[in-house]
């Protein structure tokens, strides 16, 4: 018996699947949001208050202004952990609020 020409294997299914539904886009944005507090810690992280991506933009909102402000100088080094850990170029720009 002949096998169907329209079997594919299932990782491949699987790719197809993220790709039609964008989901590869949400899960690396899952993955900012766990390399943010594993690249910068747990005392960050405790003071993180919130993480959002939009259009390339993180916006992290923090409890201390003095944080902010340390964060601040570090950003370009900051977006380049980022990225890396993830293994594209999901994150432009950093912005805290």
């Amino acid at each position: 018996m002949k096998k169907k020409s329209n079997q594919i294997k299932l990782g491949d299914a699987l790719d197809e699947l993220m790709d039609t539904y964008k989901l590869n886009v949400k899960m690396n944005e899952v993955r900012i949001y766990e390399a943010w507090d594993n690249a910068l810690g747990p005392a960050i992280a405790k003071h993180t208050v919130s993480k959002q991506l939009i259009e390339g933009r993180l916006l992290i909102r923090l409890d201390s202004a003095a944080l902010r402000n340390e964060l601040a100088y570090a950003k370009s080094k900051l977006i380049k952990t980022l990225n890396e850990k993830v293994g594209t170029e999901m994150v432009k720009e950093i912005m805290f609020v």
